[in-house]
Formats: structure tokens, C-alpha cells, sequence
């Protein structure tokens, strides 16, 4: 079983910066994929930042250009940079991990973090 713990949430003005931290231990193979998503209050989960095994990264558009998703594979580490942070960026944002074999599929129990405007 592979567990993911994120941290660096928390509360920031508009405009500012946090980075988020996620890190996976336990029975760890080879991850495929390592990812953020984010959910707030009265929405679907959706994914915000994805890296992949291979290098590819991929942003949701509300946040590419601004948010920046890195990954320490031999630490099994991911994180995410969040500049210029706007309240609409308000959400639980969780760590997303999967392997190579089917039902490799793995989630964090999410960090808040919240924008004042």
C-alpha cells in the first residue's frame, strides 16, 4: 500500500505564493503518475497539475501559466508552486499518485488552502 501526505497549505492574500509538498511511502514500485488536483466547497474534484513518469506536464487552463508542478522521483516526491494566487484558487488540494499495474490508484487526504481577497 503506498500512502501520500501533502503539507504547505494554508491561508495567503491574493496575489501571493505557497508550495505545496506531497510525499509517498510505503510498498512503492515505480509511479506513473503524480499529480494535484483541487476541490472546493460545492464543486467536483478536478485536476489542476499532472507529471507523468515520462516528463510530460499538464495544467488545467484556469492555472497554467501561473502554478508549477515538479517531481523529486527518487524521493517520490511531488510538488506544486502556486504563484499569483487568486480566491478563486480556494480549495482542498489533494495528491494524486498511480503505478504501473491496474488498480494502482492512490490519494492523500488533501491540504486547504485559502485566498483572501
Amino acid at each position: 500500500q503506498v500512502q501520500l501526505a501533502e503539507s504547505g497549505g494554508g491561508l495567503v492574500q491574493a496575489g501571493g505564493s505557497l508550495r505545496l509538498s506531497c510525499a509517498a511511502s510505503g510498498s512503492i514500485g515505480a509511479l506513473n503518475d503524480m499529480d494535484w488536483y483541487r476541490q472546493a466547497p460545492g464543486k467536483q474534484r478536478e485536476m489542476v497539475a499532472a507529471s507523468s513518469w515520462a516528463g510530460s506536464r499538464n495544467y488545467a487552463d484556469s492555472v497554467r501559466g501561473r502554478f508549477t508542478i515538479s517531481r523529486d522521483s527518487a524521493k517520490n516526491m511531488v510538488y506544486l508552486q502556486m504563484n499569483r494566487l487568486k480566491p478563486e484558487d480556494t480549495a482542498v488540494y489533494y495528491c494524486h499518485a498511480s503505478g504501473f499495474t491496474p488498480g494502482s490508484d492512490y490519494w492523500g487526504r488533501g491540504t486547504q488552502v485559502t485566498v483572501s481577497s
